[in-house]
């Protein structure tokens, strides 16, 4: 048996790391042409309930360690003028200590044999042939026939079609990315308002969650309530303008984190799945993180989708004469997981809801 897995994001990676560890074939296939072909996120907190127990399972616990950026787990909270409302330092203490997305991608892929991940192969479908298997369609003509199939594909999963029919659903957030790079040189003023780790910059509606990266780059997600055609087709300047036009009367401090980016901004729209998303036991696939359980941005879902990954891989190992039962025993705790996850306390309503950003200050206070 060979394991097929459809995106080489974290969870995918760790789920190949496992299986790997376990002697268990493995493929993983992933549409980007290879690990560096586009920017891999910003930074991650990793947590001790999920995303470490996960790294742990995988052998890379102390590798993790080394990519651990000091001081960034300090938060600050400002109104629209930068009056600092709540500031807590890095001392040391946290529990969820902070990494960039593509170096922690970078330790899985390394921890893989070469040739484990097939680059620019971009799923287009994937059908049932019966008894568990399945054909998965490429761009480019090719397809190739699978006993076990991973959709670790993300929010538009092409896999999740094969067990459920449910579809992400737009939220009202939108985001306005940006990176100011070498900030404390080039944007010194935009360097001091951030600070060491997060920056959180909120009003009823609108904010900004700005992070320290490597480097000094200053990274930002400008978020705003809006309908979901909103700025459809816009160019990069129209982009720009237009989200920082959201923020007249801000501190300049702040505003500098749109109109200051180095590099052209990149407008998501934010969408989840239905909550408790699940489905019926279906032979020879499955599905993990997003492709999964996709939720608003809230810290969970990376750490989500590495223990995804790292209990599926072993109950694969677990039962390598049953794959039913380590599909199953592996969806049941994942649907559980999730749910529970679904059911925490909406943080966009605490971080941009009426009361923002005092409901904020309140809950790191607290």
């Amino acid at each position: 048996m060979t394991v097929t897995i459809i995106g080489a994001g974290l969870g995918g990676l760790v789920l190949a790391r496992v299986l790997h560890l376990n002697g268990i074939p493995v493929e993983v296939y992933e549409a980007d042409a290879s690990a560096d072909a586009r920017r891999q996120g910003g930074m991650l907190d990793i947590h001790p309930w999920n995303g470490q127990p996960a790294l742990e399972a995988a052998g890379l616990i102390d590798g993790f360690r080394e990519l651990v950026l000091p001081g960034r787990e300090s938060s600050r909270i400002v109104d629209r003028d930068g009056t600092v409302l709540l500031d807590r330092p890095d001392d040391g203490t946290g529990e969820r200590p902070e990494v960039q997305r593509g170096e922690l991608r970078q330790l899985l892929l390394d921890s893989l044999p070469p040739g484990t991940v097939h680059w620019g192969h971009k799923v287009t479908g994937v059908r049932a042939l019966g008894d568990g298997g399945h054909e998965v369609s490429l761009a480019g003509g090719g397809s190739f026939v699978t006993s076990l199939l991973v959709g670790a594909d993300g929010a538009w999963s092409k896999v999740r079609p094969l067990v459920s029919s449910a579809v992400p659903e737009y939220i009202g957030v939108t985001v306005v990315e940006t990176f100011l790079l070498d900030g404390d040189v080039r944007h010194p003023a935009a360097a001091k308002m951030v600070g060491a780790g997060a920056l959180y910059a909120l009003a009823p509606g609108k904010g900004m969650v700005a992070h320290r990266e490597s480097g000094g780059t200053l990274h930002t997600y400008v978020q705003l309530f809006k309908p979901q055609d909103w700025l459809a087709g816009a160019d990069a300047a129209t982009v720009t303008a237009r989200a920082a036009e959201e923020f007249g009367g801000w501190a300049s401090e702040l505003t500098a984190l749109i109109t200051d980016s180095d590099t052209p901004p990149v407008l998501r729209r934010l969408c989840t799945l239905p909550a408790g998303h699940r489905w019926a036991r279906v032979p020879g696939v499955t599905l993990l993180g997003d492709a999964a359980h996709l939720m608003p941005p809230n810290g969970e879902g990376a750490n989500l989708a590495m223990l995804d990954g790292a209990e599926l891989g072993q109950a694969l190992a677990t039962h390598p004469g049953d794959v039913g039962a380590a599909l199953a025993e592996y969806e049941q705790a994942m649907f559980a997981r999730a749910a529970a996850e679904a059911e925490d306390e909406d943080i966009y309503a605490i971080m941009f809801g009426d009361d923002a950003p005092h409901a904020m200050v309140a809950m790191l206070a607290g």
